[in-house]
């Protein structure tokens, strides 16, 4: 009963998701809708924040895309701080969720659908599973939804999965919150070529090979 209650959650989502205008989710829209959101923010905090964070836990359970927009708009709406925050801990929590949603409910499902991947998995979980995970959310090697569904059929806690995973992806977070911000502020096309937006998006491109430097160098001091 509880297995056939999340898909058919879940279906509801991906249909809703489907049925959207091609391009809800795009930054063409967050720069259209920008002062509108704005606005209701401002009127009203507490209840668009919620919505934010709902939105974006949900998203992140149930593995639906749309993550980079929405840690955009966190950016343009609510700033650094706040932003960060709010993205950080819904990213964590809704991950957590998918996480033991896939260990209890559809474990089966998992082992087949990501066979090739949970053979690859297994492989680095014999060392450190704490560090690996580390690594695997610094350095997106495999996208958000399999790690969260993959680490179902680990051993690792949820408490532990779920600090691991906000300290993981907390410099991605704050590098895209801050080009939601800059974003946010662009009024024609020759602003994106601005020198705070380039080196944003700079950042963005390097940090995969940041990080994986930084994995080494830890990986030689153990």
């Amino acid at each position: 009963m509880r297995k056939f209650l999340f898909l058919l959650l879940a279906t509801l989502l991906l249909l809703l998701f489907i049925m959207l205008p091609p391009g809800t989710l795009s930054l063409a829209t967050l720069q259209k809708y920008h002062a509108r959101l704005a606005l209701w923010h401002a009127e009203r905090p507490a209840l668009v924040m919620s919505a934010f964070f709902l939105g974006y836990f949900l998203i992140s359970a149930l593995s639906v895309p749309g993550t980079r927009i929405m840690t955009l708009m966190g950016g343009a709406l609510f700033g650094l701080i706040e932003g960060t925050a709010l993205v950080a801990t819904a990213a964590a929590s809704g991950a957590t969720v998918a996480m033991l949603l896939s260990r209890y409910f559809l474990h089966d499902w998992v082992q087949t659908r990501f066979s090739t991947t949970m053979a690859k998995l297994n492989q680095g979980l014999k060392s450190n599973i704490t560090h690996y995970l580390f690594a695997l959310r610094l350095v997106p090697v495999l996208p958000f939804s399999i790690i969260n569904l993959a680490m179902g059929l680990t051993p690792i806690s949820a408490a532990r999965f779920a600090i691991i995973t906000l300290l993981g992806l907390l410099p991605s977070i704050v590098l895209y919150i801050s080009t939601g911000r800059q974003l946010s502020q662009i009024e024609s096309l020759r602003d994106i070529l601005s020198p705070g937006i380039l080196l944003l998006f700079a950042l963005i491109g390097l940090l995969p090979l940041v990080s994986h430097w930084l994995i080494k160098q830890m990986s030689k001091a153990n």
